[in-house]
C-alpha cells in the first residue's frame, strides 16, 4: 500500500465510486466494488479502523442477547439480525483465518433451572448457524467447567459452553483495505472531506479533501494548503457514527438519522481467567450481557452501553465505568482484580439508527440500512455491526450498481483477504528455524500477517523486541510504514500492533524507540519527531489519569 502513489491517483483520475470512511463497512465496500470492476477511491480522515472498527468486543457473532429479546418480545427484526450474523460468521473466519478463529464461551449458571434455560437458548442460537462447523452448545458440570476456567467462583452450579468467532478487528479492517487496493482501489488514510462540489442539477460531482498527514508534518503551522479534489460519479458515505455529518454536508435539508452509543472495555492480566476460553456474563444490572475474553495475552472485559452526544471528542474509559465492569465480574470470578491491576481500556461508538420512539440505546436493533438521497446522489450505509460488514457492503454496492447501471454480482463471500489464502499456522516453526527467533514472536507474525509474515523479516533485519513483555519487533515498524500506511505513532501502537489497547504503561515506555524509527522512515524533522512523541505520550498519560489507575 503506497500512500504517495495513491494520493496522486486521487488527484489525477476520475472514479466511478468514492467511498468516504475506512472502517469495516467502507473498506468492505471498497473491496466489493473493486472486485465488480468499478474504479474505486477510498478515503479515511484518520486511520483505517481508527474509531468504531478497532474498538469492538472482537467477536464475530449473531448476538445471544438479541436472540433472547427476539423471543421474549416477538421481535422479528432482532431475529433477522441474529440469523444474518450467524450466517456471516463462517465467512468472516474463512476469508482471513490468520485474523479470525472460533472461540469457546462459558456461561456460568447457579442452578439446574438456569442451566436448562441457557442450554435451550444456546442450542437455538447454534441452529441458526448454517454452513458452520463450530461445535454445538454443551452443558458442562461443575468439574468440567473448572477444567476450562479454573478461576471461576466455587458457588456456581454448572455452565453452558457454546462457540462464536473472534477477530483482531483493526487488522481485519486493514486487510480489507489492503485487499481492496490489491484489487485496484486507490486507498488513502489521513485524508478528510472538507466540502462537496455539485453540478448544475445539485448532484455531487467532486469532493474537496485535505491531506491530514501533511498537517501532521507541519505541526501547528497555518501554511497547510494541501487541499485537493476527487472527481467521482458516485459518493458513498460509510462514516459510521459520523454518518449524519456527511449526509448533511451533501444535503443540509436531511434529518439526522443516527443515535450513537458508547461502549467501553478494560484490559486485565491473563491470570484473571488463566484460560484460552472466554466467559459470557448473561445478565447485568442494566440488562446487558458482558464478555470476558482472552485477547492478545490479556483479558478484555466489556462492554457498556450509554448514549453519546459529543462526537467531536474521543470516547474514553472513565473511572465509574471501570467500577461497573468490576462489579459485574464479582459474582462470577473467585478473586476479582483490584482497579490498580487494570492495564488499559478503550471506548468506542456504535452507529445506531434512531428509532421513532425513545428506546434506550441498548434496545435499538444493530441492523443496517442503505439510504439513497435522490437530491444529492449520495448513498449512505447506516448502522450495522462488525459481523455483518460483508453483507452490509454487498447491499450497498448492489444499490450502487443500480445507480451506475452495472449488474455484476458480488463475489466477496469466497474472496480471501491478503495473507489468508493457503495460511497454515504451523509455518511459524519454519520462520523460527530460518530466522532463529523466539517462539512467541514467530507465532505473533503468523497470526497478524498470515502468509506475508516472511516479508516483515525481508523488509528489515531488526528483530529486537520493542518491549520485553510483548512479541512486537522493530522490523514491524518498517513494514507497517512501507506496506500498510502507518503514518503516526498511534497508527502503529493502537491499530497495527494493538499495544495501546493491551498495556498503556508498556506503550508509554516504547514510544521513543518507535518514534526514532518512524521519524527516519517518514522524514520527520527533529522538531516534528519530538512534537509527535510528546503529543502521543501526553495522550497515553491522560488515559491513565482519567481512568485513575495509577
Amino acid at each position: 500500500m503506497n500512500r504517495a502513489k495513491n494520493l496522486e491517483r486521487l488527484k489525477n483520475e476520475e472514479f466511478d465510486i468514492c467511498i468516504i470512511g475506512g472502517g469495516a463497512s467502507g473498506a468492505g465496500c471498497a473491496l466489493d466494488a473493486s472486485l465488480r470492476g468499478f474504479k474505486v477511491a477510498l478515503i479515511e480522515k484518520e486511520d483505517f479502523a481508527a474509531e468504531t472498527s478497532s474498538k469492538s468486543t472482537k467477536l464475530i457473532h449473531g448476538g445471544v442477547r438479541y436472540l433472547e429479546q427476539a423471543f421474549k418480545n416477538l421481535d422479528f427484526a432482532q431475529l433477522r439480525q441474529v440469523k444474518h450474523g450467524l450466517e456471516e460468521r463462517h465467512t468472516v473466519i474463512r476469508n482471513a483465518p490468520h485474523l479470525a478463529h472460533p472461540l469457546a464461551l462459558i456461561t456460568p449458571v447457579f442452578s439446574w433451572l438456569e442451566g436448562f434455560y441457557f442450554k435451550i437458548g444456546l442450542t437455538i442460537y447454534s441452529f441458526f448457524a448454517k454452513n458452520d462447523s463450530m461445535p454445538k452448545a454443551e452443558w458442562l458440570n461443575k468439574k468440567e467447567t473448572f477444567e476450562h476456567i479454573p478461576t471461576l467462583t466455587p458457588k456456581l452450579h454448572s455452565s453452558v459452553m457454546y462457540y462464536d468467532g473472534q477477530l483482531d478487528d483493526a487488522r481485519y479492517c486493514l486487510a480489507l483495505a489492503h485487499s481492496a487496493e490489491e484489487a485496484g482501489a486507490a486507498v488513502v488514510n489521513h485524508a478528510s472531506i472538507i466540502d462537496f462540489e455539485k453540478d448544475s442539477n445539485g448532484k455531487l460531482k467532486s469532493a474537496i479533501v485535505n491531506d491530514n498527514l501533511k498537517q501532521l508534518k507541519i505541526h501547528n503551522s497555518e501554511s497547510n494548503n494541501e487541499h485537493f479534489r476527487i472527481n467521482s460519479k458516485l459518493f458513498i458515505n460509510c462514516t459510521g457514527s459520523h454518518g449524519d455529518s456527511i449526509r448533511l454536508l451533501a444535503n443540509p435539508k436531511q434529518e439526522k438519522r443516527l443515535r450513537p452509543s458508547k461502549g467501553v472495555h478494560i484490559m486485565l492480566p491473563a491470570e484473571v481467567l488463566n484460560s484460552k476460553d472466554a466467559i459470557l456474563i448473561p445478565k447485568t444490572k442494566d440488562g446487558r450481557v458482558i464478555f470476558v475474553i482472552p485477547f492478545e495475552g490479556e483479558i478484555m472485559v466489556g462492554t457498556t452501553d450509554d448514549e453519546y452526544l459529543d462526537l467531536e471528542k474521543e470516547p474514553i474509559l472513565m473511572e465509574q465505568e471501570i467500577e461497573f465492569l468490576l462489579d459485574t465480574l464479582r459474582p462470577y470470578i473467585a478473586k476479582v482484580p483490584d482497579k490498580s491491576e487494570i492495564k488499559s481500556g478503550f471506548g468506542g461508538l456504535r452507529p445506531l439508527i434512531a428509532s421513532s420512539d425513545s428506546k434506550a440505546t441498548k434496545k435499538l436493533v444493530r441492523d443496517h440500512e442503505v439510504e439513497y438521497d435522490n437530491e444529492s446522489n449520495l448513498l449512505s450505509l447506516l448502522g450495522g455491526k462488525w459481523t455483518t460488514y460483508r453483507l452490509m457492503a454487498k447491499d450497498t454496492i448492489d444499490e450502487a450498481c443500480k445507480i451506475l447501471s452495472n449488474d455484476v454480482k458480488c463475489t466477496t463471500e469466497m474472496h480471501y483477504l491478503i495473507g489468508g489464502e493457503n495460511y497454515r499456522f504451523e509455518e511459524w516453526k519454519n520462520i523460527q528455524k530460518t530466522f532463529n527467533l523466539d517462539e512467541d514472536i514467530c507465532q505473533h507474525l503468523l497470526k497478524k500477517y498470515g502468509t506475508k509474515a516472511n516479508e516483515i523479516l525481508k523488509v528489515s533485519s531488526q528483530t529486537e523486541r520493542i518491549h520485553k513483555d510483548y512479541p512486537f519487533i522493530k522490523a514491524e515498524i518498517f513494514y507497517t510504514i512501507r506496506e500498510e500506511m502507518a503514518g503516526s505513532l498511534r497508527d502503529f501502537f493502537a491499530r497495527r500492533t494493538r499495544m495501546e489497547l493491551m498495556d498503556w504503561k508498556a506503550t508509554l515506555s516504547s514510544v521513543d524507540v518507535v518514534g526514532d524509527i518512524m521519524a527516519i522512515e517518514l522524514n520527520w524533522s527533529e522538531i516534528q519527531k519530538q512534537a509527535n512523541i510528546s503529543e502521543y505520550k501526553n495522550l497515553l498519560k491522560s488515559f491513565i489519569k482519567i481512568a485513575n489507575i495509577n
